[in-house]
């Protein structure tokens, strides 16, 4: 179970797709790093990015079209994890693959992901909702690092280095300070904050990586509660990505959120993303944890 802390920036002179990058050590077996100032849980979007790179590692040419993941237990950012990749399939039409992280001698996270060659057919998709664009729009780290004055620490910590990934949104998170209700809908644009290159596999991967920022924060919406909220806790339990069109994360997507349900501790964010365009490129869903401990 990886708890949905805000993802850490990579060192200065080292770019998102260095970071994610895989060591093999044999033909199934791949070893991944943390970033050293990571925080003290691993962020779920890097272990989801790193499986489907180890994935991706055994599969030939065909293209991720969905993937779905359990995080099991919390992520350890001082030592490597080891992921193993089991060759489901290797079918007519489909390859599918399941990849298992381990820590210290368990599994703290699973994925299965399946592959495909791409094909004409049927075409429809959801409109892209209105709202302002990109160019409006402050960077969210900036307007967060304007309020930070009473922030607590950890949370200066968290914003006073830049992140991965660009962000821009109407009502960027105020992680201390926003305890009013809202309604269980928001939306960002967001993009690569450093060149992924010309590999269309390693722009899914790292939109993969992107896809767990602010879903669980959108649950948190109708309850006036946020990270920082005194006995408030929060966790990732499961994801799930299908991938409908290939796109360039260097440029501006907006990542469109709503939570239909929140019960038995349990919040579910539905997530749409969006090019700049108006091509729907990925849809995404996630349950997280969702619980007020006694004080």
């Amino acid at each position: 179970m990886s708890e949905n802390l805000p993802p850490e920036t990579e060192a200065q002179d080292e770019t998102l797709v260095e970071t994610l990058q895989l060591e093999r050590i044999e033909e199934n077996l791949f070893r991944g790093t943390s970033p050293d100032n990571a925080p003290g849980r691993i962020f779920g979007g890097q272990v989801i990015a790193q499986s489907l790179l180890a994935a991706y590692e055994t599969v030939e040419a065909r293209v991720c079209h969905s993937l779905h993941c359990y995080f099991i237990r919390p992520g350890d950012p001082t030592v490597p994890i080891v992921f193993e990749v089991d060759r489901s399939r290797d079918g007519g039409s489909f390859t599918t693959r399941r990849v298992v992280a381990v820590q210290h001698g368990k599994q703290i996270f699973n994925l299965a992901a399946s592959f495909k060659d791409p094909e004409e057919g049927f075409f429809h998709q959801a409109a892209m909702p209105e709202g302002p664009h990109w160019s409006e729009l402050r960077d969210q780290r900036e307007v967060m690092l304007e309020l930070m004055k009473d922030a607590p620490e950890q949370a200066k910590r968290w914003l006073s280095r830049p992140m991965p990934i660009e962000m821009r949104s109407k009502d960027a998170r105020t992680y201390w300070m926003d305890k009013q209700p809202k309604p269980p809908e928001s939306q960002n644009w967001f993009r690569c904050a450093t060149p992924i290159g010309d590999d269309p596999r390693m722009h899914q991967v790292i939109l993969a990586y992107a896809s767990d920022m602010n879903l669980l924060s959108t649950a948190m919406r109708p309850h006036g509660v946020h990270w920082q909220t005194k006995g408030f806790q929060s966790a990732s339990l499961d994801h799930a990505m299908w991938f409908h069109k290939p796109t360039n994360f260097n440029d501006w997507h907006l990542y469109v959120h709503d939570s239909p349900s929140a019960s038995d501790g349990r919040g579910l964010i539905r997530g749409a993303i969006y090019a700049e365009d108006g091509t729907l490129v990925a849809s995404v869903a996630q349950e997280g944890l969702l619980r007020m401990r006694s004080q």
